[in-house]
């Protein structure tokens, strides 16, 4: 190995203490492929270990720490393309991830990664980006929404209309994607959508919107074709020119692959096997006795030479770690030590320009405006989806015609209608409780890993998510009560009344309201959908039971008698017989004298123990339902974030 101006490559454990010649510090930068460029970014790590907990939760089994990462040292520079590889548990993602600050919760790190002279921290996620092994979108949206919403969310606020277009089209063009443009995202099994590598490339475009200094790709190559993996590899190149630092994690590269990585770095159980150019490994390994075969994929040769194999374990292990032991001595590993301890000498003495990198502060959008990009982005996801909105709207209209044709004629101020009217107020109140409430079950462990990736990304906090949603999905919950009384309460023949026509529409709306909080409200606190499904069931007899139709409240047992005040379906039921049976006098009764008579429509209300008098206390109930149960959807969508 080719010394640096004849000084000995001496493997240091240590920061570098004293002062240090100058022109040896200059000469490394100049010579040494390790050194730190002056301009752009720089990151190393040294002595880096990474713990995961493991073990149960109980306080009868104990969690106890596993060492996925062992002492692990390294550095990547500005326009430097950089494959972290190894068989599956060698520490891979584990190890970008922490690169990136983006480790999973309960890991624990110990050693130290800078940037630029500067710890790591929340910063790296305006710095750099971090592509994904699996692709998340909104699937009803198109390539051109899809950018547009994510550049209005990520760019300086500062930035004009003009720019941000031009940016968007210069994204859709680097990435490939101009006959995409308006093509849907798309989920398994729909029409025309985008294919995987189209996918992939969008997921590079969205990461490029901020121009990071430093991209990290998790897998970007896994599930592609031959030629799909290509032109990603290709795009990687073609960042690291413009002088972008890159780190990916790559699984059985072809040889060609391998070949188009300016560094890589091969781990082992979570030690460092080799760290170089990919022609310098295989003289490295072939120095120390295993060459690779003709006509054989380099990668896999490694990767395999590496591997720990079933059956003979003890026999692999060792010579992985041989292999770790012999590049921890190699000259290679003292260079890169020496460039590794010198950037942290340079930030013990305050060399770096730490902040230069970032360049004029950004300013983030306001908290108004990302609401209303986050409701742009849910109303059209809301709107095209037909299983949703369309479906349900035919579903309502339908419901609203053969209710009403059932009750035509049934609903009068007689005895008989009594039951009749009942029956009519418990379908308007049930018909905008249960469908709304099992509806939305799905929403959140449907949205959650998208909705946390961009919560970790800074995109917007919870608070801002779940008010944007609620906006979006409330047209629907006016207008879906809204058309179904319009049909279903004069085809019942209701009281033909503006007043109690707009009454029995509110307390209908609001119903509604109510009950699809409670379908948030379960729809966070479960992970699945059957789970949820399994608890809301149980609660949601209690609501019908309590209604108010079924039974009279009034002979509840004391100890049951408070559960009627957790029925909102109750607090609807009273509020519709009270604007229908309200000002009633002449209730016709039978001829016999002994058959029961409810002459008025205040004993009529009396009947089914509902009072005039509680019209204010619904309404001001059924807003308390829908605030309460929004909030607590909040907090638990808050606390699952958090964990």
């Amino acid at each position: 190995m080719t010394r640096i101006l004849d000084v000995p490559l001496v493997r240091m454990d240590g920061p570098i203490d004293g002062p240090i010649n100058t022109q040896v510090t200059t000469q490394l930068r100049s010579y040494s492929k390790w050194a730190p460029c002056e301009q752009g970014v720089t990151m190393v790590w040294r002595d880096l270990s990474i713990y995961a907990l493991t073990g149960g939760n109980s306080s009868t089994q104990h969690r106890g720490l596993k060492r996925i990462i062992n002492n692990v040292t390294g550095v990547v520079r500005s326009g430097t393309l950089m494959a972290l590889m190894g068989a599956s548990g060698a520490g891979k993602s584990t190890l970008m991830s922490a690169l990136a600050c983006r480790e999973a919760p309960g890991t624990i790190i110990h050693g130290d990664i800078l940037v630029n002279g500067r710890k790591v921290g929340p910063f790296m996620h305006t710095m750099s980006g971090f592509v994904h092994q699996e692709d998340l979108f909104v699937g009803t949206l198109t390539v051109l929404e899809h950018l547009t919403f994510m550049v209005n969310l990520k760019v300086d606020r500062r930035m004009s209309q003009r720019d941000k277009e031009h940016l968007i089209d210069e994204l859709i063009q680097r990435s490939g994607l101009t006959m995409c443009t308006n093509t849907r995202i798309g989920h398994a099994g729909d029409g025309k959508v985008l294919s995987g590598g189209e996918k992939k490339r969008l997921a590079f475009a969205t990461e490029l919107i901020t121009k990071p200094n430093i991209l990290f790709c998790d897998e970007p190559t896994t599930g592609l074709d031959s030629f799909s993996a290509r032109y990603i590899v290709r795009t990687l190149q073609d960042l690291a020119r413009q002088g972008t630092a890159i780190i990916c994690t790559i699984h059985q590269p072809s040889s060609e692959l391998f070949s188009m990585f300016h560094e890589v770095m091969l781990l082992t159980e979570g030690r460092v096997a080799f760290m170089g150019p990919p022609r310098d490994a295989l003289a490295f390994f072939a120095e120390h006795g295993h060459q690779c075969p003709d006509n054989y994929n380099p990668a896999d040769f490694m990767i395999g030479l590496l591997a720990t194999y079933p059956g003979d374990e003890n026999t692999s292990r060792r010579t992985a770690h041989r292999i770790c032991d012999l590049f921890a001595v190699s000259p290679m590993a003292e260079q890169r030590d020496i460039v590794v301890n010198l950037e942290y000498h340079m930030a013990e003495k305050a060399e770096f320009d730490i902040e230069g990198h970032h360049g004029r502060r950004m300013r983030n959008l306001r908290w108004y405006k990302k609401i209303y990009w986050l409701v742009y982005r849910a109303f059209l996801s809301v709107t095209r989806d037909s299983s949703i909105q369309t479906l349900r709207i035919v579903q309502k209209i339908g419901i609203a015609i053969t209710a009403g044709l059932c009750f035509i004629g049934a609903v009068d101020k007689t005895q008989k209608g009594i039951q009749a009217m009942q029956g009519a107020i418990f379908i308007c109140v049930s018909e905008n409780t249960f469908v709304p409430m099992y509806s939305v079950l799905s929403t959140f462990p449907q949205d959650f890993p998208l909705l946390l990736r961009e919560k970790k990304s800074g995109l917007y906090s919870i608070g801002q998510y779940y008010i944007a949603h609620l906006l979006a999905m409330t047209p629907g919950l006016v207008f879906e009560p809204l058309i179904f009384m319009c049909i279903g309460y004069w085809l019942m023949g209701l009281r033909q009344t503006f007043y109690a026509f707009g009454m029995t529409v509110l307390a209908a709306i609001m119903s509604m309201h109510a009950s699809t909080a409670c379908g948030y409200f379960f729809s966070a606190v479960f992970n699945n959908v059957p789970l949820a499904l399994a608890c809301l069931v149980p609660f949601d007899n209690v609501l019908m039971m309590t209604s108010g139709i079924f039974i009279q409240l009034d002979t509840l047992p004391e100890y049951l008698a408070w559960t009627k005040y957790l029925s909102w379906l109750m607090y609807s039921s009273e509020t519709m017989a009270i604007v229908q049976w309200e000002n009633i006098y002449n209730i016709s009764c039978p001829v016999e004298p002994n058959l029961p008579c409810l002459e008025n429509g205040d004993a009529v209300l009396d009947q089914y123990s509902f009072s005039a008098n509680n019209l204010t206390r619904d309404l001001c109930a059924l807003c308390g339902f829908y605030v309460v149960f929004h909030f607590l959807a909040y907090l638990f969508l808050w606390r699952r974030t958090k964990k």
